[in-house]
């Protein structure tokens, strides 16, 4: 079987499409090799290979290291060169390359096959004594740290230690003399942590950085990573040997990370930074503030151009943006890398947009590029533009991930997401530098600021990908992790201070500077609407209220799934005629009561009829138990005793009658109504007055139906106060929420007298899974982490259990009325999968929340898309 894969002109063994063999960098090496890229040959180590060292126990076979081996020969005649050649050595790099794209989360090794006679025999070879030395030292930080565990800091204090002894400020200031006293002071750490020197044969030196390569696929920032971007059921990842080139030999030589276009903002301009006479490591790790690609025209022109072309080649070949990792050796350009890049929400839907426009791809293919879950970074606030002109400037840094953050600064990932756990505050990560083990800390963080790295740095890229807004680079700010705090032009900005981050600008603010409202325009827009074009879900929204509604109403929403009218006796004077009539001694006193909400309940509703015009509106009608209206502390009673004439005793009394031991389960939804009808009377009566003064058909909608007695009991007080007022049985609707098991299961008694079934699958979820939604917190995280639950079904749609019951009721409630309509207005609503999950079984709309809609239409797309 084979294993091992080759890649170089014209000989390469790999295609594109093999990601899953080969991981992405492997796949796209072989490619880029095959149609002319200049790409220094190697080879690539398969997924399988990962999986099978795993399994084995961490050893490989006879057969995958003969493979290797022979592969490395292969590689050795295609130079020139041999590893491990004392005069002229053959070196590589070892990195990593799953099937999904993972920056910064596995591990490389550069300049693998020095030792202490190869770097004598390459100073030699090349005449650049001092490039072979700065080559040596950097290999031995990456083996020690990378393959053999000995934490950077550990040689960084080396490093540091010289470089302030001889009184300069950069790495490319030191001598051959002092590069050769840092190699020295490598060797002493090594030895010091290791208690072994360090290893000397180039082939020991392979095998152990394989493995250590493979052995990344497990560290704990690789497992969050894929956690966190719910990347599943890949292999491992794949290991490319490749001969290196150098980008460390002098003012001749440099190294860059580049994208087609701006993965910030989508333009179709060349976007990417390089760094003379340096390693790639250095671009991305944020340790020199690199240049502007631009500029690279300057410095090396002809490299520019031929840069230039081969980069549209790249993109007109992969027909997508594409992030690429570059070495300039002695003028002479290689590409070591390409891959589709990441990007912000705002540069996908512009990408997608301008490329369909330009016929590089079709509209569907258009829609099927862009992640809706991303889009909530459109559709949520930016600074409010007059405030921020009066805010304090606290200095500008690179704009590396765009939208707006305003929270506490904090100067540690632990403590970034202690804060949000914990506190659930809004807080900004501060760090001289981002590094893999931050991930945490980031993916807490509203926002990162960071004082050193450009544009291509860890920060940034993981920033975007994670839609959080990032300010990276910005050297005016001194960093102080230590005492928690940064100090900018004399200001002291301590741990807890607020501060404000505008991540399309890189501009920094003292204080909390207010924020606007998102717009559907533009690039956003006409992708929506091209995505209206396929899908045929219907996108209603869940809104209580008129300003709810005009928001849902912006966003493209076509009705309301779920308006949940006990979120409007909560205050004022609808509160004190609510707890009236709790406290009501009989029917005649509660309907007294209720006479005093009829106005407010009517108002409300023909304030959201006005809004919706002639779109459909659903009202759930009282579903929480009566219990929630009452206060629970001491001082609130005796208050609201006084308030409402009677004794402390009597209000005490009701309060204990009303209180359940599992209320989730207890006195509430339909049940209400069958016990106080005149509840029921009053709702009914405040939508149908509000829907015949507005010209509206209303949907009025019985909630936790799980019997056929249930929802006929209050279906027939609704037809009863609808002839009252002279509305004929065609101006309105009655249907029930689904969301009691039971009432799935007999969904097909249920639909010979409802005209309409809405899931309410929050509800749905709680029964179906046997949890209680304030209490499933404490173990649904462990639960996913083990992989008991794929994902948490609170978020995402337990499409193989709780989803079978939707089915279930979906068919069997058709099977008696063809024409019933069919919603869900759970929270899955706004979730693509469950969005896509309802396509499938055939719902004729989803509801969500309102900044959710534009999320739905979307997906609902490409739910169509790919189940044509």
């Amino acid at each position: 079987e084979k294993y091992v894969y080759f890649f170089g002109k014209n000989q390469s063994e790999g295609k594109k499409e093999m990601k899953e063999l080969l991981g992405g960098k492997g796949a796209n090496l072989a490619e880029m090799a095959e149609i002319g890229v200049p790409v220094p040959p190697g080879f690539t180590i398969s997924t399988e290979v990962c999986d099978l060292y795993y399994k084995n126990n961490k050893k490989h076979t006879q057969e995958i290291l003969d493979q290797i081996e022979t592969n490395l020969k292969k590689l050795e005649e295609s130079i020139g060169k041999t590893l491990g050649n004392p005069e002229d050595p053959l070196l590589v790099s070892v990195r990593s390359g799953a099937a999904q794209s993972m920056p910064g989360m596995m591990d490389t090794v550069l300049n693998l096959g020095l030792n202490d006679a190869a770097v004598e025999g390459m100073a030699k070879k090349t005449g650049n004594e001092r490039f072979a030395w700065d080559s040596y030292r950097r290999f031995m930080q990456m083996f020690g740290n990378v393959v053999m565990g000995i934490k950077s800091h550990k040689f960084e204090a080396v490093l540091e230690t010289i470089k302030e002894t001889k009184g300069v400020d950069l790495d490319t200031d030191l001598t051959v003399e002092d590069l050769k006293d840092v190699v020295k002071g490598y060797k002493e750490v090594y030895q010091k942590e290791r208690g072994t020197s360090f290893p000397e044969d180039a082939r020991e030196q392979l095998q152990m950085s394989v493995d250590a390569v493979f052995g990344s696929w497990n560290n704990e920032r690789a497992i969050i990573y894929r956690r966190m971007n719910d990347i599943k059921g890949l292999l491992g990842t794949a290991v490319s040997v490749q001969a290196m080139v150098f980008g460390n030999m002098g003012e001749t030589s440099g190294t860059g990370v580049a994208f087609t276009r701006n993965p910030s903002t989508g333009e179709n301009l060349m976007y990417g930074e390089f760094l003379m006479n340096a390693q790639g490591e250095d671009v991305v790790a944020g340790i020199r503030t690199p240049r502007p690609i631009s500029q690279l025209e300057k410095v090396m022109p002809d490299c520019y151009k031929q840069f230039i072309e081969i980069s549209d080649k790249l993109e007109s070949h992969y027909k997508d943006m594409q992030d690429m990792e570059f070495t300039i050796q002695e003028g002479k350009l290689f590409f070591l890398q390409t891959r589709t890049g990441k990007r912000t929400a705002a540069a996908a839907v512009r990408i997608a947009v301008e490329m369909a426009e330009d016929n590089s791809i079709t509209k569907e293919e258009a829609i099927m590029r862009v992640d809706p879950a991303a889009l909530d970074q459109l559709l949520h606030p930016q600074l409010d533009a007059i405030a921020k002109q009066k805010a304090e400037l606290l200095a500008k840094g690179l704009p590396a991930s765009p939208g707006a953050a305003v929270g506490q600064a904090v100067f540690t990932a632990e403590k970034a997401k202690q804060e949000k756990e914990m506190n659930n505050k809004n807080v900004i990560l501060v760090r001289l530098e981002t590094s893999p083990e931050d991930i945490e800390g980031m993916d807490a963080a509203k926002g990162i600021l960071t004082a050193r790295g450009g544009m291509t740095s860890h920060a940034a890229v993981v920033a975007r990908g994670m839609g959080k807004c990032c300010v990276s680079g910005c050297a005016d700010i001194k960093v102080d992790e230590a005492n928690k705090q940064f100090i900018v032009n004399g200001l002291t900005i301590k741990e807890g201070d607020y501060i404000t981050l505008d991540g399309s600008t890189g501009e920094i603010f003292n204080g909390q500077i207010p924020v606007t409202e998102s717009e559907l325009s533009g690039d956003f827009a006409k992708l929506i609407s091209w995505a209206d074009e396929f899908r045929t879900l219907g996108i209603r929204t869940n809104a209580d209220t008129p300003k709810d509604a005009k928001m849902a109403l912006k966003f493209g929403a076509e009705g309301i799934g779920l308006c949940r009218t006990e979120h409007m006796f909560f205050e004022g004077e609808r509160i004190k005629a609510m707890r009236e009539m709790i406290l009501a001694e009989d029917k005649a006193g509660r309907e007294r009561a209720l006479a005093k909400i009829l106005p407010y309940q009517k108002a409300d509703f023909k304030g959201l009829f006005e809004v919706m015009g002639d779109k459909p509106v659903t009202i759930r009608l009282l579903d929480p138990p009566l219990h929630e209206f009452l206060p629970t502390k001491e001082s609130e009673i005796k208050e609201l005793a006084e308030e409402m004439n009677v004794t402390v005793e009597k209000l005490n009394s009701t309060i204990e009658d009303l209180h359940e031991f599992n209320p989730m389960l207890g006195h509430r939804g339909c049940r209400l109504g069958v016990f106080y009808p005149e509840i029921t009377e009053m709702q009914a009566r405040a939508i149908f007055e509000a829907a015949k003064e507005t010209g509206v058909k209303a949907e009025v909608m019985i909630p936790l139906v799980g019997a056929m007695g249930e929802f006929q009991n209050q279906k027939e007080l609704i037809i009863k106060v609808a002839e009252e007022l002279g509305l004929k049985r065609d101006e309105y609707l009655v249907g029930t929420m689904i969301e009691v098991p039971r009432g799935a299961l007999t969904a097909d008694k249920i639909a010979e007298e409802a005209e309409f079934f809405s899931f309410g699958t929050n509800d749905l979820t709680q029964m179906g899974c046997g949890f209680s939604r304030d209490d499933a917190g404490k173990f649904l995280k462990k639960y996913v982490e083990l992989g008991i639950y794929d994902k948490d079904p609170f978020q995402v749609l337990d499409q193989e259990g709780v989803g079978q019951l939707v089915e279930i009721a979906t068919t069997k409630g058709r099977s008696t009325n063809p024409k019933i309509k069919i919603g869900i207005c759970g929270e899955h609503g706004g979730e693509p999968s469950s969005i896509e999950f309802c396509h499938r079984t055939g719902l004729d709309y989803v509801s969500c929340s309102p900044f959710r809609v534009p999320i739905a239409r979307l997906a609902a797309a490409q739910a169509a898309i790919k189940n044509k």
